[in-house]
């Protein structure tokens, strides 16, 4: 069987076994099912709830964090306490090479599809280097392009799996984990980010607007593209 029959086979089978379980038991199962995995994670608004689970589960677990050298202070100050925190034994922090491309950091205001792939796109694809797979902290019902997100995917310009163990997670479900487990909280949650990326890029976000609104605002733009290829949202196995 080619390798890539190989692999949609494998993920639609996770995606039948798993297709009912909590996001726990997702995440012993990739661990145990793909051999070499990293936790890429942006440190955000709701990323603690997989980076906590993830610790339990395996607290050497590889994690992969991109400071793009444009987030908040916040931010890169919540990663260290998070890490110490949750006892995180292998924290990778990445980071482009701007000199050239962008050395006046000006490049989102004229070309943001263009300043994420320099700064982020890029330096993850480097630091997957040599892995089998990686678990992300995607959810449904973040966003109209992830509404039918599974919890295995098939990366197929790579060959990599992706694992999404929150695909099926409510905000509320969030928020109540974070609570019950008395986890700490991006700061900038409480003065109106509910969705945290770069600062030039992120703002408040309104009542009653959708909790990605503050990104990107005004812009036909709402992923950084790390999970595009040829600047599309490919997926395998989504219907599994």
């Amino acid at each position: 069987m080619p390798l890539d029959d190989a692999l949609n086979t494998q993920v639609a089978t996770l995606n039948t076994e798993l297709k009912h379980h909590a996001a726990t038991d997702v995440l012993r199962r990739a661990l145990a099912a793909v051999p070499n995995l990293a936790l890429v994670s942006s440190f955000g608004a709701e990323s603690v709830a997989l980076l906590h689970l993830a610790s339990r589960v395996k607290p050497d677990v590889q994690v992969i964090f991109i400071d793009t050298m444009l987030l908040f202070p916040e931010t890169l100050a919540y990663q260290r306490e998070v890490a110490k925190k949750l006892g995180l034994r292998r924290v990778k922090v990445v980071r482009a090479d701007t000199a050239q491309a962008d050395p006046d950091d000006t490049l989102h205001q004229r070309d943001t599809d263009a300043c994420c792939t320099l700064r982020k796109t890029r330096v993850l694809e480097e630091a997957l280097r040599g892995f089998d797979g990686w678990i992300t902290g995607r959810k449904r019902y973040q966003s109209a392009t992830r509404a039918d997100l599974p919890a295995f995917e098939v990366e197929e310009a790579t060959g990599r799996i992706k694992v999404n163990p929150l695909a099926h997670w409510t905000r509320d479900d969030v928020a109540t984990y974070i609570e019950e487990n008395n986890l700490p909280r991006h700061p900038l949650v409480a003065q109106g980010y509910p969705s945290i990326g770069c600062a030039p890029c992120t703002s408040p976000v309104a009542a009653g607007e959708d909790p990605r609104a503050g990104r990107w605002r005004g812009q036909d733009k709402d992923e950084c593209g790390i999970h595009f290829v040829n600047g599309k949202m490919v997926r395998t196995g989504a219907k599994t």
